[in-house]
């Protein structure tokens, strides 16, 4: 699933080219927005809300959308054929003079009043890209269950956010806890840095496609994420990676890589 950085690109791309200007052609291929027609309407704004996009037009109406696994909205030129994937797969057209934005097996695409988006995004905690970013609310949320495992504290989206499976995985190498240790056992001081450095880490990767978490000049872009078996930079001992115990399940069950030489607590 896309982290919050990738989905501040696409929101930031989105709105480059679609606010401000009239629709000359839309198309929402799910059944039920067949009728839906946002023609002559113009764009106000594309924004993100954790991993949420929301294209607010004219008129009150908002296009809810949600990439999951492997979702994407590209844009190209009119005139450009899209290239994202077979045209069976096609779940949005949006189309102004000069570009067209394509939204690709989107398994969330819903149109509803601006003022009922919280219906969809009012659930989710601090945004770590967002104007309501709160690291105090985001820490207290973060440890409001105790015996929750880190992994899976962070991964949900109601504590805050933002954080994917990448994000998940490099955080907790940094704060030197296996992604399994229960929140309520981390040493006092890392939840604070930890929300710390996760808002930094994607302020700093929201407009780089090649997510770094390592120092500039580091072989590697990320510390542990996809690095099986490799040295951990850190200690040298050979990263591991859990393997899902049930396809498709979420939380502290998704894949995790870790180094089992400096990070500490239970291991999947």
């Amino acid at each position: 699933m896309p982290e919050g950085d990738t989905v501040w690109r696409t929101a930031h791309r989105l709105d480059g080219v679609l606010a401000g200007r009239e629709l000359t052609r839309c198309e929402l291929r799910v059944p039920s927005l067949a009728t839906a027609d946002l023609t002559g309407r113009h764009t106000l704004e594309v924004v993100p809300r954790g991993k949420h996009l929301l294209t607010r037009f004219e008129g009150g109406l908002t296009l809810h959308s949600h990439l999951r696994m492997d979702g994407s909205w590209r844009v190209f030129p009119v005139g450009t054929r899209p290239s994202g994937g077979p045209a069976h797969q096609i779940r949005a057209i949006l189309g102004t003079a000069a570009h067209t934005a394509v939204g690709y097996r989107l398994p969330v695409l819903e149109l509803l009043r601006t003022t009922d988006e919280e219906r969809v995004v009012g659930h989710l905690g601090p945004d770590l890209l967002g104007p309501d970013w709160d690291p105090g609310e985001a820490v207290a949320r973060l440890l409001s269950d105790p015996a929750r495992p880190l992994g899976d504290a962070l991964l949900d989206q109601r504590n805050l956010a933002g954080i994917g499976n990448v994000y998940k995985s490099e955080l907790a190498f940094l704060a030197r806890v296996t992604p399994w240790l229960p929140v309520g056992e981390l040493p006092r001081d890392v939840p604070e840095r930890l929300v710390a450095t996760a808002h930094r880490l994607l302020t700093a990767n929201r407009a780089n496609s090649d997510r770094r978490t390592t120092a500039a000049g580091a072989r590697t872009r990320l510390h542990v994420y996809g690095r099986e078996g490799r040295p951990c930079l850190r200690c040298g001992t050979p990263v591991r990676r859990s393997t899902p115990a049930v396809p498709g399940a979420s939380g502290d069950e998704r894949v995790s890589y870790w180094c089992p030489g400096c990070q500490h607590g239970p291991v999947d």
